[in-house]
């Protein structure tokens, strides 16, 4: 009897073991894995930041919602993301594209924001064939290259051509028409334009496109100066001395949030170049309108979305919803690279379920071909979708001024541009100092 209960108790304490291992064994579960390139680190660890946290929002949604389904697997799976670091460097960008890929074994990558550094892992793209959808890194050059094969790389963001003639239509249209009527010049006197662009893809491709704009377009502009810096400056007093020598009545920098920022101020506080700033679509950030002050004041940033001004429309409340479910997660709003990339972690799950299949090739063919409603930006058409020649995406853009509140100490946006959308109108401040009244 007892050598019974012994053998009793041993075959109990051996499956009580058992399933403890069994529970300590990971369970395995499909997942759909979404590489989001984001720079966590370096001179636009702001950005990426930004870009991560919408990121996770917008996965977070989804698989609340029971995930994406997979025709293939018929059933919905979970969003899992996978961080990639691409620490503001081409060399960190390719570091952390290829671990992603090789060893993450992700099935899609959203996101990518310098010009420069996107450049230098697209090639590890190409080579492994993963579908890319691109929300920053505006040069045309991103898919319009022939080097390399493109055909996976999905271009989530208006391209320098798009958005510098926008910029160069608007300072055409209404700053210059505003100059020469403040200062009583004649009507045909050129605006004087003065170009302060990053040495990089991105700054080149704005310097293009405000060349190419003012040419085909036979625009009354003349541009008095062109300086170059390098990604990651802060100290411009040299450069903007020697741009004020020039006597331009609008600045068009090519410039990141942690450059514009130190630029602008650098300007009006020590070098006392007392003109309209104008920037890019990136710099629409929280951390912009903080760090610039009462120095941005009457200054002009070009945008798709802004964490402080919804333009009327369609998706007016859409735009409300992401901003404050945002501020509810993570206790501030969102950038403007952070709604690009929210849509982008939508448009890879939509790609998914349209392909039925997480299978490459087969996802590629699905963002090739999509059709979806506009979410939180303003599309061309009302519909987000690619083109078939360089699978860009094409977006209404708007230009924003920025007022100084005194009573609440705030640098607030105000749309100005196009009429349609327009709040206000373009302001001249008071202490706007312009060019001479005759051409150079």
């Amino acid at each position: 009897m007892k050598k019974k209960y012994c053998t009793i108790v041993a075959l109990l304490l051996i499956l009580v073991l058992c399933a403890a291992c069994t529970d300590q064994q990971p369970v395995s579960q499909e997942t759909l894995k979404i590489g989001v390139v984001a720079s966590m680190t370096g001179p636009a660890s702001t950005t990426g930041k930004d870009i991560w946290q919408s990121a996770v929002l917008a996965a977070d949604e989804i698989n609340a919602k029971g995930g994406v389904f997979v025709k293939d697997l018929n059933r919905k799976i979970p969003i899992t993301l996978i961080q990639g670091d691409d620490e503001s460097t081409r060399e960190g960008g390719q570091k952390a594209v290829s671990r992603m890929i090789t060893q993450d074994k992700v099935d899609v990558l959203v996101g990518g924001f310098s010009s420069a550094v996107v450049s230098a892992h697209q090639s590890i793209v190409a080579e492994h064939g993963i579908p890319y959808i691109i929300t920053g890194a505006s040069t045309p050059t991103i898919t319009q290259r022939t080097d390399i094969d493109t055909a996976t790389m999905f271009h989530y963001c208006p391209t320098t051509d798009d958005y510098g003639e926008q910029t160069t239509l608007f300072v055409n249209d209404a700053i210059r028409d505003a100059v020469n009527a403040r200062f009583k010049y004649p009507d045909n006197r050129p605006l004087r334009l003065a170009l302060l662009v990053q040495d990089s893809p991105y700054g080149k491709g704005v310097q293009n496109a405000v060349h190419d704009t003012i040419e085909r377009r036979g625009l009354n502009i003349v541009i008095v100066a062109e300086e170059t810096f390098k990604m990651g400056e802060t100290d411009f007093r040299t450069v903007l001395t020697t741009i004020k020598a020039a006597q331009p009545d609008v600045v068009y920098p090519a410039a990141f949030l942690n450059e514009q920022i130190p630029m602008v101020t650098q300007a009006r506080r020590d070098v006392g170049l007392n003109t309209i700033f104008l920037a890019v679509e990136c710099n629409d950030d929280p951390d912009y309108y903080e760090g610039l002050g009462k120095y941005g004041e009457y200054s002009i940033i070009e945008t798709r979305f802004s964490p402080y001004a919804i333009p009327r429309g369609d998706i007016a409340d859409d735009m409300a919803a992401f901003r404050e479910n945002f501020q509810k997660r993570w206790g501030s709003y969102p950038g403007m690279m952070g709604a690009s990339t929210y849509e982008g972690i939508y448009i890879a799950a939509q790609a998914v379920e349209n392909a039925g299949t997480r299978e490459k090739v087969k996802v590629r063919a699905a963002l090739d071909a999509l059709t979806m409603p506009q979410m939180i930006e303003a599309m061309q058409g009302g519909v987000i979708t690619f083109t078939d020649d360089f699978r860009e995406a094409k977006f209404d853009l708007y230009m924003e001024q920025l007022v100084w509140n005194e009573t609440t100490k705030e640098l607030r946006p105000v749309i100005v541009w196009p009429d349609h959308l327009k709040e206000a109108d373009f302001v001249l401040p008071e202490w706007y100092v312009p060019g001479p009244g005759s051409s150079p």
